[in-house]
Formats: structure tokens, sequence, C-alpha cells
């Protein structure tokens, strides 16, 4: 029987294996630090690989670099052996909701999220610490390998990361902001889907540099828009220069798999057609049917037009046509030419029916009319709270705004700066209006608030409370009018992991605590808190509905009815008779507690009873 690694994929290793497919020759064997031989990369032999020239040395090439950049990939690429524990009395519906909210560093729970949400984000949404000099952010460790990054996040927490603040005065204000965000957005395009998209929130301090750097992660042929969104509408006096009224808000596609949602037609939109010739097709607008190009840029679109009421002939000259001579045929015969009032002109226009306009296509103007300002996002707070908890948050109208352009009615949003919670508040909102089932994933560190700030003074200590408390609110009142939308959330919380270190290095145990073997789970964590990290080593939702049942007296876990069956029993009372009737239920998956097993011969031959009576479920142990 297998055992799970309980460990997030090392994306190293992962990418060795993509590139040893493509170039097997450029994938050699090398001495890693600890003396053992593990799968390493030639790029010199990459490189001449992708090159149609000899490589000698470096070549100057075009791109985005930083001090302290390697390290911050060798931190995207890292495992990290932690879990995400449930906490049912901080959750609201924890039995029957789909929404996630997760409480820890971001980084390490997106690399969590890797096995379970791979390909499966429709939209990712951020508003990360705008790097002022007044912000904090994360101070990831960059200085270890691999090995000894895995190694430190299996101790305890008092050894992980922690918020500072980016002063100029540091010499690094940039490369520390830029090492931060990177292996986050990096890490997190892996769990976009392939028509999936990312809007990141920036102001003039990094934009530049972090198009710079998603152009480089996502490639600079999926950006989409470059917003700007009118977070003012009114100038200040007390600036010394300019005064900033927008924001950036960056676009960036999966793939070119993503389409923007186009917004409804408006009155306005619709009064600019009309119907002169009293066409029975209905209402209708001109397009030109002359071409930006010139007639020496397009001479395929240059040919002589007769107009069928003057018989007048014409050809073309500043501009090409826009149709070529047999779409213009075509045209012609389905009376879809407009001459003039008169019938006279020499060159037509091309009719578009209103009965076939599409919606319209969003702008990278976003007025505050149309996407809210500060000021409503302070009040989006301030009404539920009765207290101005939190600085700056982003409206709601303007996350609706967002979802009504990425997302569909049961897409699964994902926003790793979570704040105060707006995109969460907004899904909610949008769902009672549309009756949509959107789901979200929060994650935000535990951060404390200020001493001198209200939200310390009305009893809260971090904003991931903050936070929470705001979905809370929101939800009660949101359900008040709708009872039937998914208002509730699961509170998952990163923690080292359940397995005890001997686990993971059962080669460094020494031979006079062999008895350690007898149970290899930490004695502070109960039989839920090994569900999770079994579903996030096997990639099962962490939202699905979860069933207990009782077997032979023995506590079994159902997840999603068939997908996963757990029973962490250790009392030494998992027998043949037990596991025959846990495999009439046929799940596709189940595990099982190493010390729950009767015997070393009920243990052997479990995997030969569902074998028998179960075939396709597939067995592990932890």
């Amino acid at each position: 029987m297998d055992k799970l690694k309980m460990r997030s994929p090392d994306l190293t290793d992962a990418n060795i294996a993509r590139i040893r497919e493509l170039f097997p020759n450029c994938v050699t064997e090398a001495r890693g630090e600890d003396g053992g031989v593990r799968l390493a990369v030639d790029f010199d032999q990459l490189r001449q690989e992708l090159s149609a020239a000899i490589v000698e040395g470096p070549q100057e090439r075009y791109h985005l670099n930083w001090p302290g950049k390697r390290e911050a990939l060798l931190t995207a690429n890292a495992p990290i052996a932690k879990t995400l524990r449930p906490c049912r009395e901080e959750s609201v519906d924890f039995d029957t909701t789909k929404n996630l909210f997760i409480e820890g560093d971001n980084l390490e729970a997106l690399k969590l999220l890797q096995e379970t949400y791979l390909g499966k984000v429709k939209l990712i949404y951020i508003d990360p610490p705008y790097n002022t000099g007044n912000d904090f952010i994360y101070e990831d460790d960059f200085a270890e390998n691999t090995e000894a990054y895995l190694r430190r996040s299996n101790q305890v927490d008092a050894e992980g990361n922690r918020l500072v603040a980016n002063t100029a005065a540091n010499g690094r204000f940039h490369s520390d902001w830029l090492s931060m965000i990177y292996p986050r957005l990096k890490v997190g395009r892996n769990l976009l889907a392939e028509d999936g998209v990312l809007f990141v929130s920036a102001d003039h301090h990094e934009s530049t540099n972090l198009r710079k750097l998603c152009d480089e992660i996502f490639g600079e042929q999926n950006f989409q828009a470059d917003i700007s969104w009118q977070k003012r509408y009114t100038r200040s006096n007390n600036t010394r220069d300019f005064t900033t009224v927008v924001e950036h808000i960056l676009v960036y596609s999966r793939s070119d798999a993503f389409e923007v949602n186009l917004l409804p037609r408006t009155d306005e939109a619709d009064d600019r057609y009309s119907n002169p010739d009293n066409d029975p097709r209905g209402s209708w607008k001109g397009a030109s049917f002359l071409n930006p190009a010139t007639p020496e840029q397009r001479p395929n679109l240059c040919y002589p037009i007769t107009n069928p009421n003057t018989k007048l002939t014409t050809m073309p000259s500043t501009n090409a046509w826009r149709r070529s001579r047999d779409e213009f045929e075509r045209l012609q015969n389905e009376g879809l030419l407009y001459w003039g009032i008169d019938c006279d002109a020499p060159v037509p226009s091309i009719k578009m029916f209103l009965s076939e306009a599409r919606g319209l296509t969003p702008i990278n103007f976003w007025e505050h009319t149309y996407a809210g300002n500060t000021d409503d996002g302070t009040r989006d707070v301030t009404l539920l709270f009765e207290n101005k908890v939190f600085n700056n948050p982003k409206p709601v109208q303007l996350m609706k705004r967002i979802l009504e352009h990425a997302t569909t009615s049961d897409s699964i949003i994902l926003d790793f700066f979570a704040g105060s919670g707006s995109m969460a508040h907004a899904i909610l909102e949008k769902n009672a209006e549309d009756g949509g089932e959107r789901r979200f994933i929060m994650i935000q560190l535990d951060e404390e608030v200020p001493d001198d700030s209200t939200a310390r003074k009305v009893g809260y200590g971090t904003i991931a409370e903050v936070s929470k408390e705001r979905i809370r609110r929101a939800g009660k009142k949101i359900r008040e009018g709708n009872p039937q939308v998914d208002v509730g959330f699961r509170v998952l919380k990163i923690d080292t992991s359940n397995m005890a270190d001997v686990y993971y290095t059962p080669d460094a145990l020494e031979k006079g605590n062999i008895e350690l073997f007898v149970d290899n789970i930490k004695l502070d964590r109960n039989a839920e808190d090994l569900l999770f990290q079994v579903m996030l080593d096997w990639g099962v939702d962490l939202a699905l509905p979860i069933e207990r049942k009782i077997l032979q007296d023995k506590e079994v876990f159902f997840v999603d009815g068939d997908a996963l069956a757990a029973c962490f029993d250790d009392a030494g009372g998992i027998d043949e008779p037990f596991v025959k009737e846990l495999a009439t239920h046929k799940p596709l998956r189940v595990v099982f507690r190493d010390a729950g097993f009767r015997d070393s011969a009920a243990r052997i031959n479990v995997g030969q009873i569902f074998r028998l009576l179960s075939p396709a479920t597939e067995v592990k142990s932890i």
C-alpha cells in the first residue's frame, strides 16, 4: 500500500520533467549538496537547443532583472511540508458552503492549492501592497536551497515568513517588492484555467515593473488591458505636484482562449441606429467601406465599384476598400450596401442591423460613476461595522465590474491578497443579483492591525479577523433578502504538517527511537485535520461536502459521497470485516492510518480486499 507524500508538489522537479520530455539530452545527473545524485538541467546544452546559432557565453537580451530574482524563482519552485487545518468555529455553514477563506502566508497557500485547483480558477484578482515605502511586504527567506527550505517548512512558525516595511532606505526598494510578488504570480498562474484571467491593481510606484513582470510570467501576447480606474473624482490642492485620481488594473489572460464578457447594450448605443430607407429588417447604422490602409498598402483591396443607381464607377484613391471584390458583390446582392438618401453616393456604407448587434466592448478607462471610488469602498465597510475598521478598501462596485467582465455564473474566483474582503463581498452580492453560483477562495495573512487603529479599538487583532467578520456581516444582510444564496465559507488555517518529522526523514531516525514509528502523527491533530491534508495531497476539492458515518464503531469520513473515504482510527481495530464493509461503498479513494490496523496481516490484506470487492478504488495510508 502506497503512502501519501503529505506536502506540496516540487515544482522544480516538475519543470525538469517537462524539459526532459522536450529535450532529453538537456537533462543529466548531478550530485547535490547532500551528496546524493539527482536529475539536473544542462543549461549550456539547453541554450544551444533553443538557438539557431552557436552559443558561446552570455548574450545580451531584453528582460527584467533585479537582485534576488534567482532566489525568488527558487522560492516559487521549492516544496513545503505544511497543511490547511479546518476551523469550524470561525466558519459559516461549514458543511454546505462552497467558499474558502484561507488564513496564512499566501505563497504557502498557493503551493498547497496546486494539486486541487490546478487549471480550475477562472479569475484571479489581487490588490497587493503598493510599495509606497510605508506598505508591509512579505519578507521571504531567499538565502537557502530547496532542501533547507523544505526542512524549515517542517518546523514551527517562529521561523516562518514575516512582514517588514519596505522603505527606500534599505537600498532594495524595488527589488524586495519584485522578489515578493514574482513567486506569488508565478505559482498563482498555474491555478488559472485556459480561459482564465488575472486582474491586478497597482499604482504608479510599481505598475511599470509589474507589467514587465507579467509579460515574463504570462507572455506579452496575453496582455489584455491596462485599465485606468478613477479612484477619486476631486483634485487635492494639498499635493505638491499632480493630484493622482486614477490607479492601474493590469489584465493578463492565461492564453488566447480568454474572451472578455461584453457589456449590455444601452439606450444611448441603440439610438445610433435608424431606418431611413424603411428596410424590413429593421434599424441599422452604416459602417464605412473605406479601409484605414492606403491603396499602396493593400493593393488586393483596390478594384472599381459601380453605383447601381447612377452607374458611376469609382476607384480607391487615398484609402483602399474595406472588403474584397467578392464581399462587395455579396453585400450588394443581399441589399446590405447603402448609397445615400438620394442613392447617388460614389462610395456606399455597409448596413449593420441592430437585431444582429452584439454587446458593448469594455474600455480601459473606468469612471468612478461606473466602477465606484475610494469613498464608496470606505462606505461599504463602514455601513457593515459602523466604524472605519479598514483604510482604503476597494469598492464592491469595482469588484462587481471585474466579475461581470471576467467570470461566468459558476466560476471559481481567487484573491490571495484578500485585505478587507471586498471581492468576497462582491461575489455574494453578484450571486444574489443574478442567481449565480460563483465560488471564492480568499487568502489573507494574519497580519496584525496597528495598535492605534479603529479595528484594534473595536476588538479586531488582525486583518484576517476583519475580513472574515466582513464576509459574515455582508452574508447575513444578503441572506435576509435571498435565503438561497451560499453566503458561508470554510476557514482553513495554514499550519505545520500534521505528520511528525519522522514521516519525512525516516533515514535520520535513531535506532533507539524506533518506537516513534508506532504513530507518525502529531499529538495535537485530530481526524478532521488529517482529512484535509489528505484531500490536499490527493487533489480533492476542499469545498466538497463531508459526511461522518459510523461503521463497526469506527468513524469514517465520506467526501462528496464516494470521492474519498477516510478512516483515521488509531485504536488498532481496523480488521478484515471492517475493510470488507467499507469496500461495499465503492469509494474512488480510501485512506487509513497506519496505527489503526489490528495487525500486519490486516494491513497487508486491505489492498487485496479492495481489488476483489472494489477494484476501481485507490488505496493509501498515512
